[in-house]
């Protein structure tokens, strides 16, 4: 009797601690249009506003205001919103995207752009990348990438994932290059982060930044 108390015991304590992995990781959202306050005290605006869908039409407009700054009396910036930037990036430059990517939408906020999408959660491996975590997940589940864009050198760029989000579970930072590892088609590019994903840009453009929900891109000036 006194074992069958302990084997109870313990089997108390295993489930205990696989509640409270499954509370830290799968905590709810904080509601649509409230805010946050970060770490370092600044606060900022909920990803789930300012969200607009990813298009063929939008990948044309990036498109058209990326090759105006190409032209030599043409502007030296442009400005893009968050869905001519990202349909342009990642239908065009990048062509990231899971392959069962559905209804992909993007935002930004504070310096950060933010894409996300429905996706099968095999594309990044399933359990075998995931472990415990892919347990939490259906096979279809919602995925949101947070990041910047950085230019390494002329005609290339990447896209920093700085977060992930699978389902309502935020992807530990240690986690993120497996699944980027997933994601990435194509030979290796030399040169990109572990957490990024390159960008084949024209060789006249020197920089990107993201503020004020819009990303500007600059051209060279020489």
């Amino acid at each position: 009797m006194k074992g069958f108390f302990r084997r109870l015991g313990c089997l108390v304590i295993v489930i205990a601690i696989l509640v409270a992995v499954w509370y830290w990781y799968a905590r709810v959202e904080a509601p649509s249009g409230t805010s946050k306050t970060t770490a370092t005290g600044r606060t900022a605006t909920s990803v789930s506003s300012g969200w607009q869908p990813l298009s063929a039409a939008a990948a044309d407009r990036g498109g058209l205001a990326v090759e105006s700054l190409g032209r030599q009396s043409g502007p030296v910036f442009a400005n893009l919103t968050p869905a001519e930037a990202a349909s342009y990036i990642f239908t065009v430059l990048a062509k990231q995207l899971p392959p069962s990517a559905r209804n992909a939408e993007a935002s930004v906020v504070g310096d950060r752009l933010y894409v996300r999408s429905n996706v099968d959660v095999k594309d990044f491996g399933g359990s075998k990348t995931l472990g415990p975590l892919g347990m939490l997940l259906g096979e279809r589940d919602s995925v949101r990438f947070g990041g910047t864009i950085n230019m390494l050198k002329p005609g290339l760029g990447e896209f920093l994932v700085q977060e992930v989000k699978l389902g309502r579970i935020e992807v530990p930072s240690t986690l993120i290059p497996r699944l980027l590892g997933q994601m990435k088609r194509g030979k290796t590019v030399e040169g990109i982060s572990q957490n990024g994903l390159p960008m084949v840009m024209p060789s006249y453009i020197s920089d990107v930044r993201i503020s004020n929900g819009k990303i500007t891109l600059y051209k060279s000036v020489r």
